[in-house]
């Protein structure tokens, strides 16, 4: 995921409307299928490097809150960990990728829709900008 001419890379200059409107510049871009790749491999690598840090069986999570970039990703993770859809949270379906914020919102919502129980092994799952990842298991 790049910006091939970001602003900030070079002095300020006038653009004319011919190159404002050139979507050669300017714009994101991103191999979707590399990016879908490399998260899963990654989800998985730090869930597993989490669950067995901890002495904990994939069995054991209550609840998997993945950071809700992609619903195709959030499901695959579900098929690979065999959980089924009551031990996954999703609600990218309600307000898309809200970046950062994803995990939190998601936590807050699975809490006041009583998903979240004392003891209850929550596994949270990030995959982010820059390609960076993580994942933490929070004994509710």
């Amino acid at each position: 995921l790049y910006v091939r001419d970001p602003g900030s890379s070079r002095k300020r200059e006038e653009r004319q409307p011919e190159q404002i409107l050139d979507t050669t510049h300017f714009k994101v871009v991103m191999n979707g299928s590399q990016v879908f790749k490399h998260a899963v491999v990654r989800f998985m690598e730090v869930i597993n490097e989490a669950l067995s840090a901890n002495g904990i069986k994939k069995e054991e999570i209550d609840l998997l809150v993945p950071h809700q970039a992609n619903l195709r990703i959030s499901q695959f993770i579900q098929q690979k960990m065999e959980l089924p859809d009551s031990k996954v949270y999703n609600n990218i379906m309600r307000y898309g990728n809200t970046t950062a914020a994803s995990i939190p919102i998601a936590m807050s919502e699975a809490w006041a829709e009583g998903k979240l129980k004392e003891n209850d092994v929550i596994c949270l799952a990030a995959f982010g900008s820059g390609f960076t990842w993580a994942s933490a298991l929070i004994r509710w």
